[in-house]
């Protein structure tokens, strides 16, 4: 393959770019700006907020969000090297025995974590340390 083969895929990606440029300089310029105490107030479900939120929104959904995308993706690949299987031979196998090796590697290790324990309690550091009693020490 030559420079001049890849010629039609950096047309595409410029003309992409330049598109993406286009339409955004062309919001910006022509798009009516008037925000409203309205606009700008949040909105979520059908419902306006009548106070602010007692607490954050807890990190372990996006952690969960996080590996399910993951883990998923995984699932892309393993179909994509299920389809052609017997054409990838003795070096398909290995490689994906390395790809799925890592993938049970990293959910052991989320695991360990505690990434997927939702019962705070039960969590090793959020258990309290007590100091055992010296008078049973001397029994």
């Amino acid at each position: 393959m030559t420079l001049v083969d890849y010629l039609p895929i950096a047309l595409m990606i410029i003309l992409a770019v330049g598109f993406c440029v286009v339409m955004l300089l062309l919001s910006w310029r022509v798009g009516p700006r008037n925000p409203t105490p309205e606009k700008l107030a949040p909105y979520e479900c059908g419902i306006v907020p009548l106070q602010d939120p007692v607490e954050r929104f807890p990190v372990k959904f996006y952690m969960v969000a996080m590996l399910f995308v993951i883990f998923d993706v995984e699932l892309i690949f393993l179909f994509a090297w299920a389809v052609n299987f017997e054409s990838f031979g003795w070096a398909g196998i290995g490689a994906m025995a390395i790809f799925v090796a890592l993938l049970v590697e990293t959910l052991v290790y989320v695991w360990k974590r505690g990434a997927l324990d939702w019962n705070v309690a039960r969590r090793l550091r959020n258990r309290r340390v007590v100091a055992p009693d010296p008078a049973e020490k001397a029994a």
